[in-house]
């Protein structure tokens, strides 16, 4: 068996838990866990309840690579992950999943910047006319518009590379959610990507869910372990659903998108 701290261990894509079959995988974590001083733990490539105590005394023990304190939930995902066996471990995924997703994502970066106008309007010039691109006029009410933004973001991609735009064309964040699933375009849930965080691709379309049957959400650009850099409209630096701006985003994390992501690459 290979040693985990002679070389770089790339994570496997999946989470480690309690159950898993990757005994390969779950056999380096409980000898690097050794090696560490949170065992001991019987390298068998069993992940039962001995091995989930370890890990949770080492997250409880560490920070990710953003400074933050790992999640003691006794699973190896990305960010317990290169905790263990190095940044490096992890690659930052920046590929979008294909050609439209690209160019969507191009199109979203050049329009950071735009806000408001006058700040917490509803309105504004580009605003207006993303509002516009889903069937709204913009005079008659005032709306959130961040779907508006990333329907608007792929409805110019798509003329640019002069095909259709396949995606759903609704101001309703949980409208396009539920149409997407309803119409067979490929989603992602929370659960789903937060058991196998590889699935989410920068180009894929965030969806957030309240309460009060309202939304948010914008494009995922870039997937650093399980943290996300995100375009977002009808936001701010903060994360308000109901922003003054288009603003370029680091402080999501994949178990934060209750909804999950839709692709349309």
């Amino acid at each position: 068996m290979p040693d985990p701290s002679a070389s770089p261990v790339p994570f496997p894509g999946r989470t480690l838990k309690a159950g898993s079959t990757d005994a390969a995988g779950v056999r380096l974590v409980q000898t690097r866990l050794n090696q560490i001083g949170c065992g001991p733990v019987h390298a068998d490539g069993v992940f039962g309840e001995e091995t989930t105590g370890a890990v949770e005394l080492f997250q409880a023990r560490s920070i990710d690579k953003f400074g933050v304190p790992l999640k003691v939930d006794g699973q190896v995902g990305p960010m317990t992950w290169a905790a263990l066996f190095g940044e490096q471990t992890v690659v930052p995924s920046t590929a979008a999943t294909g050609p439209l997703s690209a160019a969507a994502l191009r199109v979203a970066a050049a329009e950071i910047g735009v806000m408001e106008q006058p700040p917490g309007s509803n309105r504004g010039p580009r605003v207006d006319e993303y509002l516009r691109t889903v069937g709204l006029d913009p005079a008659s009410g005032s709306f959130a518009w961040c779907a508006a933004f990333v329907y608007w973001c792929f409805s110019t991609a798509s003329r640019t590379l002069s095909v259709a735009n396949p995606v759903i064309r609704t101001a309703g964040v949980l409208d396009h959610w539920n149409k997407a699933g309803a119409q067979g375009v490929r989603r992602v849930t929370r659960d789903d990507a937060t058991a196998q965080p590889s699935l989410v691709q920068p180009g894929m379309i965030f969806i957030l869910g309240t309460s009060s049957g309202s939304g948010h959400t914008g494009l995922v650009e870039r997937v650093d372990g399980v943290q996300l850099t995100t375009i977002e409209g009808n936001t701010n630096l903060g994360g308000s659903r109901e922003g003054i701006g288009v603003f370029r985003r680091t402080a999501r994390r994949i178990a934060d998108i209750n909804r999950g992501f839709v692709d349309y690459a």
